[in-house]
């Protein structure tokens, strides 16, 4: 293979090789037939297959193929279960075989930073060392079926808020010990065959043209053998992204780009040797994924549905339950919510998924025969309360043994593009939660939502379940759950807080019009909770389960650890209760005498056991030196302190069952650390207090003085200005205009209510002026954004010059 590519370089034009480095549109790379190089297709993910194909009829709805819906990551990643992870990367695979399609786009491995994140139910967790361990697997069961994966979105793209422009502000100890080491992990054990640039900066420079990010970090000391892909329309400059590392920009300009590879090697601004490196990555991808293309294949779309039915019941996650669950099937069920009906199985944005079939809670309680008086309790196109619908639901609990409550977030509170503003799930279904538990005293509430909520109803309750966005067969998912046919044994991955000021980055997400200021630095989730002993509605790892496990005898295999040494910690798990079922075993590692700032506790190791009643099982975790180490950046590498550290064994983060002692004995010479103390009081001293950080602080943390955070009132304008930016001159206040109205237009003629047209007005907003050329597919070309740039800035005469002349 590297012999044939070697020669097809060595036989290619220039303009060639440019070509190959932006796609044909939007799905397809480019090929060059008269050296017989394919182009292939790569399709959104990561839950499901999103194919486009243009087409509307009863198999292509909206114009992308009908797909099994898997559980969205939040759902998945609550499963803490690789294999369960594999398979179903194996059953996307298939199912991008049947189209034709190479490579499918995804998994997310951004970091839960804030509960407010638009996208969120498309992210596994809070935790880096999940995130990885979950993330690989997925990759690792999609490309043993001969497809290629794309870990996205590298890197720290942790918001939705001006996303194409907000520059990540983030220390270097929070870079690489949260925000990269999960995309670590899946690079160095699953070699996804690309990563996908996001659209951010990171500490000052677009993730696109960030040499330390696609060289330094992923390519030279990861060893990333694969290519690195734009997402689409995060390009700022081209040839710097090439020299960068970024090889593929996605989607094509019509060759505009392309243009300017050409003449920066011609002008010598850019090293040809550069260029045919990128092309070297581009074509091993390329003959890789069209040898594994099988014309004509057809996978099993009732195994597939099977798969996703387990899938949503093993991650759904029992957060309380005071005896009442599982439901005996001879009691009268009130069945209220209208996602009971009509359930929200999945988020908005480029990983929506038309499914294969749709099955409902509502639709397996029939099919079960189960004696139920349905209520629809809320009205799903409307924020507003319906107290008709309330009185229908309180009736119904009245006359019911117990009621069975479907409620969450609708779509529209969250999706791509946007963030939160809060954490309160919509008036009427919270009212109607409270309606139902004053007129019935057994109360089971069932949550359909991509992220925490707060939960002003839960003393009132006897049990809840969060299904999170549970895909096509997430209904009669939760019925088994319900009735004990499943054992719950999802845990929780990600904390849920008590309000939106306990977050650890409340006072800065999603930031300034310019920066987000990571001020937590890393006190992300638990690390902060557990740190700053700070109450949560529920913590990392929870999830109860309809049986009881108890641990014992935590052993060690040695007492000390050296830098080339392997710990191996076992433990005993025993089923002691009636029922069949599993348990996630997590392993913390605490360092309590750190000369650096430490969180509380970090997450090591999880193993999944399932146990019959009475069953036992040792459980084997193996710690490396890695386990116990920081980034120190006074040395720019990992560092394990010599000292004692605390294994800990539990059931989540809050409940721990079994602890020992290490003592580790670093074989590397005392290093120098920041005075993190003295420089950074704050961050040293967390333990029961609140994060309060000062411009100064920060700035020691980060190591420069930080970037201005405010953007000029009258410009100058560049093409990273945003259409919100350039409402403040007249030409600018017309595009604006112009923008705002199709926008309304296009969302109106759709029937979404006025929040979702809202949110969708604020996205329009936020969208550069480079993404007008770089997602128009041709429509403007470079030399209409340059005029109109011209025009903005005040040079009007030879903005229109520049308009009009496309050289």
């Amino acid at each position: 293979m590297e012999q044939r590519i070697r020669e097809l370089i060595s036989q290619m034009t220039l303009e060639e090789k440019a070509s190959l480095c932006s796609g044909e549109d939007f799905w397809h790379t480019k090929s060059v037939e008269r050296l017989g190089i394919p182009q292939i297709m790569v399709a959104d993910g990561p839950h499901g297959l999103r194919k486009e194909t243009g087409e509307k009829d009863k198999n292509r709805a909206d114009g992308t193929v009908r797909a099994t819906c898997f559980p969205t990551a939040a759902a998945t990643g609550s499963s803490w279960d690789t294999e369960l992870m594999r398979q179903i990367g194996e059953a996307l695979a298939e199912e991008c075989l049947q189209e034709g399609v190479s490579v499918i786009l995804g998994p997310g491995a951004n970091i839960k930073r804030s509960p407010l994140c638009g996208r969120n139910f498309e992210y596994i967790s809070e935790d880096p060392y999940l995130t990885g361990e979950m993330a690989a697997a997925l990759i690792g069961g999609v490309q043993s079926r001969g497809v290629g994966t794309s870990l996205k979105h590298y890197a720290v793209n942790s918001q939705e808020t001006l996303r194409f422009v907000v520059d990540a502000v983030v220390d270097d100890r929070a870079l690489r010990e949260i925000y990269l080491t999960g995309f670590e992990k899946a690079v160095r054990q699953a070699q996804p065959w690309t990563v996908m640039c996001s659209y951010n900066r990171v500490q000052g420079t677009y993730a696109s043209e960030n040499s330390r990010l696609l060289t330094g970090i992923l390519k030279n000391e990861w060893k990333h053998e694969g290519l690195v892909v734009s997402d689409w329309g995060a390009v700022n400059e081209r040839v710097e992204g090439l020299k960068a590392g970024l090889e593929l920009e996605m989607p094509g300009t019509m060759g505009q780009n392309d243009a300017k590879i050409v003449k920066a090697v011609r002008d010598g601004d850019l090293d040809e040797g550069v260029l045919d490196e990128a092309v070297g990555r581009l074509l091993a991808l390329v003959f890789r994924a069209s040898e594994n293309l099988k014309p004509g294949y057809r996978y099993d779309a009732e195994a597939h549905h099977a798969l996703a039915r387990r899938a949503a019941a093993e991650s759904a996650v029992l957060l309380k339950n005071d005896g009442l669950l599982p439901l005996d099937k001879s009691l009268k069920i009130a069945l209220i919510g209208k996602f009971a009906q009509q359930p929200r199985y999945q988020g908005g944005g480029s990983s929506h998924i038309q499914p294969i079939r749709m099955e409902s809670a509502l639709d397996e309680f029939q099919k079960r025969g189960i004696s139920f008086t349905y209520a629809r309790g809320y009205d799903l196109k409307s924020a507003g309360v319906s107290r008709q619908m309330l009185d229908e639901a309180a009736e119904a609990a009245r006359r019911a043994d117990v009621a069975v409550v479907y409620a969450g977030l609708p779509e529209r509170y969250e999706s791509e593009g946007y963030d939160r503003d809060h954490l309160d799930m919509p008036e009427s279904h919270n009212l109607l939660i409270a309606r139902v538990a004053e007129a019935n005293p057994n109360v089971v509430v069932l949550l359909q939502n991509g992220a925490p909520v707060t939960m002003p109803w839960i003393s009132g309750v006897n049990a809840v379940i969060e299904l999170y966005l549970g895909g096509q067969a997430g209904g009669p998912a939760s019925v088994d759950i319900l009735y004990g046919d499943v054992n719950p044994s999802g845990k929780l991955a990600e904390s849920f807080p008590l309000s939106l000021s306990d977050t650890p980055c409340a006072k800065w997400f999603p930031g300034s019009p310019l920066t987000g200021e990571y001020r937590e630095s890393i006190y992300v989730g638990y690390r902060y909770y557990d740190t700053a002993r700070k109450e949560v509605l529920f913590p990392f790892g929870h999830g109860l389960s309809y049986t009881e496990f108890e641990y014992s005898d935590l052993v060690l295999s040695s007492p000390t650890i050296g830098d080339n040494d392997e710990l191996t910690v076992t433990v005993t798990v025993e089923n002691t209760g009636r029922a069949a079922g599993a348990e996630v075993v997590q392993l913390y590692v605490s360092d309590p005498e750190s000369a650096v700032f430490k969180p509380e506790q970090e997450l090591k190791g999880f193993r999944k056991v399932f146990l019959e009643p009475g069953g036992k099982a040792q459980v084997e975790f193996n710690l490396g030196m890695r386990a116990f180490a920081f980034y120190n950046t006074a040395i720019g590498d990992w560092y394990a302190e010599s000292g004692v550290y605390h294994i800990r064994v539990g059931s989540s983060s809050r409940d721990i069952r079994l602890s020992k002692k290490v003592m580790v004995e670093s074989a590397q010479p005392a290093a120098s650390v920041p005075d993190y103390a003295v420089n950074t009081p704050h961050y040293f001293n967390l333990q029961g207090k609140e994060l309060n950080i000062s411009d100064g602080e920060f700035e020691d943390l980060v190591g420069y003085t930080l970037p201005v955070n405010e953007k000029p009132a009258n410009g100058p304008y560049d093409w990273n200005s945003t259409v919100g930016d350039i409402q403040n001159t007249p030409v600018g206040r017309l595009i604006y205009k112009i923008v705002l109205s199709n926008v309304r237009k296009a969302y109106r003629s759709m029937g979404v209510d006025d929040m979702a047209e809202r949110v969708m007005v604020r996205m329009a907003q936020e969208m550069p002026l480079r993404s007008i050329f770089m997602m128009s597919s041709g429509r403007f070309r470079l030399n209409h954004v340059q005029g109109l740039l011209l025009i903005l800035n005040k040079k009007p005469l030879r903005g229109i010059i520049r308009f009009l002349n496309k050289q």
